[in-house]
């Protein structure tokens, strides 16, 4: 998540060193035409901000920024056509000035335990707020509370529970961005292709099975290259178009436990099982926080087929079998994405410390 100087000064990576040195030396590399507006791409090494920094760059309507803590994405980075790379830690807050210098545009995303560090930037994006016009942020469906009637203390379908804590931080990270007054655009996301795949990575290689506890629970999960084009065509219309929307972008189809399964087998070419798990168990993998989120893929909250994604771009949204099967701008298909990296393992509660942050 990150943006420039202005006039931008161009720092070379330095030959390498130990890691933490390189990365603090990573500033800025590449240089930009200031005739165009710069957009930052926040999260630009993550799946959604890749394809954006591809789709942006291909149309040549921005000055493309992207963002990197690490110095060795720097390379496929400026391949996927980024104008500039700047080093960017949403917990290092001297390392903001630099890539907010001369933006218009900022593309937001943020890892879930990050969500402290998250609103501590959107003050920083708040303070700039007469220099940028326009914040498009990632969010998910089910975060409603200006747009719906919304009780934190009610849960949709089960008496005497609560909204999921981790829908609830997702909302608070929209409102941090609202209340600096910033001209704001949500892409309020259904759960992601692959992402309940990708703490199974090992088992579907090597031994053809996964589980969850989602079962014959249908939702209409996304793909996070539609997510990148959505946020292309909000971003390119800008905030005269777009400004103070909240869209909830979903596949095309809700999809239960066994046709992902299917569907990921006639991909790989080979029988994927699909084993049922139990919540308790889910919650001994991966903690509360999370559990509490999964309680809504089971009860039906995420099975609605939204039709913003394509009141935004004018077509369907890609399905799960196409997402696996085809490439994106940004050169990956859905398959080879699914055995890249995962923030959650099991063992490991990620959402330990976020738990405790109080709005």
């Amino acid at each position: 998540m990150s943006l420039g100087e202005h006039p931008l000064q161009v720092a070379e990576l330095l030959p390498r060193q130990d890691p933490v040195d390189t990365v603090m030396a990573l500033a800025t590399t590449g240089s930009l035409n200031m005739s165009k507006q710069v957009v930052v791409i926040t999260s630009a090494t993550g799946r959604i901000g890749k394809e954006l920094v591809a789709r942006l760059a291909q149309a040549g309507d921005f000055q493309v920024r992207a963002c990197s803590f690490s110095p060795e994405k720097v390379d496929s980075l400026t391949a996927l056509g980024a104008d500039q790379v700047v080093h960017f830690d949403l917990n290092d807050a001297s390392t903001w000035d630099a890539v907010l210098d001369g933006v218009t545009a900022v593309y937001s995303a943020s890892l879930d335990p990050m969500l402290e560090g998250h609103l501590a930037f959107c003050k920083a994006l708040g303070e700039r707020k007469e220099q940028i016009s326009h914040v498009v942020r990632i969010s998910c469906m089910g975060a409603d509370t200006n747009t719906a009637s919304y009780d934190a203390d009610k849960h949709s379908s089960r008496a005497g529970a609560s909204i999921p804590l981790m829908l609830q931080h997702y909302w608070w990270g929209e409102k941090a961005l609202i209340d600096e007054g910033l001209n704001v655009t949500v892409l309020r996301n259904n759960f992601f292709m692959n992402h309940l795949l990708k703490t199974d990575s090992e088992s579907i290689a090597n031994e053809g099975w996964f589980t969850n506890p989602l079962g014959s629970a249908r939702n209409s999960f996304v793909a996070t290259r539609d997510i990148a084009e959505a946020a292309a065509v909000v971003l390119t219309e800008g905030p005269g178009v777009h400004g103070n929307k909240f869209y909830d972008i979903t596949g095309p189809e809700p999809q239960t436990m066994a046709e992902i399964a299917a569907d990921l087998s006639a991909a790989m070419g080979e029988n994927i099982e699909y084993r049922a798990q139990t919540m308790e168990d889910f919650e001994r993998d991966f903690g509360s926080t999370r559990a509490e989120f999964f309680e809504y893929l089971t009860n039906g909250f995420y099975c609605r087929c939204s039709p913003d994604f394509y009141n935004v771009t004018g077509h369907k949204p890609t399905s799960y079998a196409d997402y696996l099967a085809t490439r994106g701008v940004s050169g990956e298909t859905g398959l080879e994405e699914l055995w890249q990296g995962n923030l959650w393992k099991k063992g490991e509660d990620a959402m330990e410390a976020a738990a405790n942050l109080k709005q």
